[in-house]
């Protein structure tokens, strides 16, 4: 294990190994080397990998994964989920982890738990997951500011994820090991399906005949995510949540616009078969639009009868959401 001390180096900095260097692996990496540690090494399997290492990491070796590790202090693990726990257990097989060394992975789904075979052999583990989407290239470094990172791990060694975070200027948040899976399907169900709203709410202004969709969807969606993140906030304080910035016909009980929307979205889908989840989308989303608008009295409940009303006719009409 290489230390990273030497003359001139503050206090504290670690010998970093990147194992993964692919969007995440890579920008953490930078991250951790512009605030004093040293990278020691990274390992890339593809020639993007390999490529984003050269551009990020400037002169870090690219080493195979077990030299990395064997050099590191801190082993950075930035790999897909499925490939993570083989990974620390095939790295444990060949007396890879070392006494002593943080061992830190940045998967959403898993705690500090998959990293039990790093910890048998004395090794220190975290679960240090930020909630951001990374592009992979510098511009990702400045976003980190303030982005929530989720630390995972055994109680007394917390303090060393959360330092870590705030080194790279992001807020640390503990989530305990058996809540990962909830607060991964959380962040996916919001970011990714977000991606898909936008995707399918584009193709319909496109059919629409609005040549930039995205021009026009972007000050709309962007006050509706202000909004609802910030009601969020003011929901977990006891406020009215998120669902109090919701507008449109649902949360008026407008059953006759909802209904306009599903015969334009059915004509849509009947022409284009890209389009044929957007109806479905629609249907299954206003059902929990009406649900929680009733829930927070934003409309009645023969209003939300009648929207579920609608919907399930169109169920019938074009089949189940």
């Amino acid at each position: 294990m290489t230390a990273a001390g030497g003359p001139g180096t503050r206090p504290g900095r670690l010998g970093v190994g990147v194992v993964g260097s692919g969007r995440v692996g890579a920008v953490l990496g930078s991250a951790l080397r512009a605030t004093g540690h040293a990278v020691v090494g990274a390992s890339g399997i593809s020639e993007a990998s390999r490529d984003r290492a050269a551009a990020l990491l400037p002169g870090v070796p690219v080493l195979e994964v077990p030299d990395v590790v064997e050099r590191s202090e801190l082993a950075l693990l930035a790999v897909p989920d499925d490939v993570l726990p083989g990974l620390v257990r095939g790295l444990a097989d060949v007396g890879a982890w070392q006494p002593g060394q943080i061992v830190v992975h940045t998967s959403g789904r898993y705690g500090a738990g998959v990293l039990d075979p790093a910890r048998a052999a004395g090794a220190i583990p975290l679960a240090i997951h930020p909630a951001m989407t990374f592009t992979g290239t510098s511009l990702d470094l400045s976003r980190l500011e303030g982005t929530t990172f989720a630390v995972t791990g055994p109680a007394p060694v917390l303090p060393i994820g959360q330092a870590l975070v705030v080194e790279v200027g992001g807020e640390p948040v503990v989530v305990a090991e058996e809540s990962r899976g909830l607060y991964h399907a959380a962040l996916a169900h919001g970011a990714n399906h977000l991606v898909v709203l936008v995707a399918q709410a584009a193709q319909a202004l496109e059919a629409a005949g609005v040549e930039r969709p995205g021009r026009v969807l972007a000050p709309l969606l962007g006050a509706a995510l202000d909004g609802a993140t910030r009601a969020a906030d003011k929901g977990a304080e006891g406020g009215p949540g998120a669902i109090s910035a919701l507008t449109g016909p649902v949360s008026r009980g407008d059953v006759g616009t909802v209904v306009e929307h599903l015969t334009a979205l059915g004509a849509l889908a009947a022409t284009d078969a890209d389009a044929a989840d957007t109806p479905p989308s629609y249907r299954s989303l206003a059902r929990g639009a009406a649900r929680r608008a009733r829930s927070a009295g934003r409309i009645d409940e023969v209003a939300e009868r009648r929207v579920r009303a609608a919907l399930d006719a169109r169920d019938e009409e074009g089949g189940t959401a």
